[in-house]
């Protein structure tokens, strides 16, 4: 990670936060209408594109 600059560290980490599972707290706090992570992505086919510009 030493040669990565700093936008693209921040959005790696940002990547990395959203492609938790739901934590079970939801599932009760919302009688299970939402149980899954729309923003979970698969490391094999879901590719980031992301670029150390901006």
């Amino acid at each position: 990670m030493g040669k990565k600059g700093l936008n693209k560290k921040k959005r790696l980490a940002k990547a990395i936060r959203k492609n938790k599972r739901m934590p079970p707290f939801i599932f009760l706090k919302t009688n299970r209408r939402v149980t899954t992570n729309r923003y979970r992505r698969e490391w094999r086919t879901d590719k980031l594109h992301i670029t150390d510009e901006e």
